[in-house]
């Protein structure tokens, strides 16, 4: 009996979860109110105050959820670049199909960019891709002269900016051709000349695995 008590608690948390999330990605945070999230979730306003105490206890979950994108590299024996590239199109992958990652990613800007700006989640973007291609620098994958930190924070903040424009400009259906662009343009600078053939820009077929949001 407790264990079934448990399992529908958690499938109602995740429709919270959801209903947050399509409230979110369509008006953000300050244009949602708790009344949206109930509505979309189709849940009494008590069940979820019994899981999520306010509005941003809510935002902050969906927030952290992104990085259940990055999850699956703790199973790869040697990240390197070609695992960075792979993170970019599967990140871009989330954000064409599941509606949490992209409520998640809005709510970062939002939070990151405005009133009382948080550079949490950026910063350990930053700190995976330079746990990726610092090994890949070592096996000579990238050139000795590159700042591997500085190259994660350039990555970070050409994604972001590719994926907002890209969402502005083509709700985000353009987002797999931007992003190889990046890798196209980016990786004749990074480098050497007789490695480029052992990259795929265009990800490989890891890079479209189905994110896992709990849902």
């Amino acid at each position: 009996m407790a264990r079934a008590r448990q399992e529908r608690a958690e499938i109602t948390r995740q429709a919270i979860l959801t209903g947050a999330a399509t409230a979110f990605d369509v008006s953000g945070f300050d244009g949602t109110s708790l009344s949206d999230v109930v509505k979309h979730a189709g849940v009494t306003k008590g069940a979820l105050y019994f899981h999520f105490p306010s509005k941003e206890a809510l935002a902050r979950t969906l927030m952290d959820e992104q990085f259940q994108v990055s999850e699956h590299l703790s199973a790869i024996e040697e990240p390197g670049l070609q695992t960075v590239i792979d993170l970019t199109h599967r990140m871009a992958h989330g954000l064409r199909t599941d509606v949490r990652i992209r409520a998640g990613i809005r709510l970062v800007i939002e939070f990151g960019s405005f009133t009382n700006p948080d550079p949490t989640p950026y910063d350990t973007w930053i700190d995976t891709c330079r746990n990726c291609l610092t090994p890949a620098q070592e096996r000579g994958d990238i050139h000795p002269s590159l700042d591997v930190r500085a190259l994660s924070t350039l990555l970070v903040a050409a994604f972001t900016g590719i994926q907002v424009t890209s969402h502005v400009r083509t709700r985000r259906e353009d987002l797999h051709t931007r992003v190889t662009d990046l890798w196209n343009f980016l990786l004749p600078t990074i480098v050497p000349a007789q490695r480029i053939d052992s990259f795929l820009p265009t990800g490989t077929s890891a890079a479209t695995q189905p994110t896992a949001t709990g849902h």
